[in-house]
């Protein structure tokens, strides 16, 4: 193959590098998006979690404080009922120890009566914080849907630009003989996207910044093969000589 036949195709495939490497970017940017939303819907979902707890935690006061309720009444019946048993007693001795009998269930009551005056406040108290929760769900919710539509418009400006870049592609790919087309996609793939690399400085290979020898610098400038960094396996081309 002809000396600028080899220099035609180092400028062939740096055009088409250019794609590439902008496709590559492109496919990158749109693995990350959906993580980084996901992190979003994580956040709001766990304020989700955050709130639904507290008020599960309302409810369960809620359902403490019926039970005490239920169970003062139960003590109100009682004393009714030993206070309507006093005007049927015959001795001291019983009349004594039923009074007894009421103060004890009178103790008893005023400690329920307590606990349910303190589950009054503890209700309180958290739905002071279900209200502030509430906020902050609101917040995350819009947080996460505006980023969502903001995600799914990027997406969709990305995708449509990988379209335009695989059409340029498709131009400029058949113009690379095969064999050089092949050997560069190989190395395009194993290699992030960068395949062919410009010399930098004098002799330093501007994808691994190793040196480059001197031979190797007069075989690129020579155009009669294409040549690869023995450490990167990229190709090689000097800017200043095409």
């Amino acid at each position: 193959m002809p000396d600028i036949s080899v220099k035609n195709q180092i400028k062939k495939i740096i055009e088409l590098q250019k794609i590439d490497g902008e496709i590559y970017n492109l496919k990158i940017e749109l693995q990350e998006k959906p993580a980084v939303l996901a992190q979003l819907k994580e956040e709001f979902e766990s304020r989700k979690g955050a709130l639904a707890e507290l008020e599960e935690k309302a409810k369960a006061v809620q359902l403490k404080r019926k039970e005490k309720e239920l169970e003062l009444k139960s003590h109100e019946d009682e004393i009714a009922k030993a206070n309507a048993q006093l005007s049927q007693i015959k001795t001291n001795k019983e009349y004594t120890a039923k009074i007894s009998e009421i103060e004890h269930i009178k103790a008893d009551q005023s400690i329920i009566e307590e606990k349910i005056l303190t589950s009054y406040d503890e209700s309180d108290q958290v739905n002071a914080q279900i209200e502030k929760e509430k906020v902050k769900v609101d917040e995350e919710e819009k947080k996460y849907l505006a980023k969502k539509k903001e995600t799914e418009g990027d997406v969709k400006v990305i995708e449509d630009r990988i379209k335009v870049l695989d059409s340029q592609r498709q131009q400029v790919a058949p113009g690379v003989d095969p064999s050089y087309l092949n050997r560069y996609e190989r190395i395009l793939k194993h290699k992030n996207g960068i395949a062919i690399v410009p010399v930098q400085g004098e002799n330093t290979c501007g994808g691994c910044f190793m040196n480059i020898t001197p031979q190797q610098l007069n075989t690129i400038r020579m155009h009669q093969e294409l040549l690869e960094c023995e450490m990167c396996s990229r190709i090689l081309y000097l800017e200043d000589d095409l």
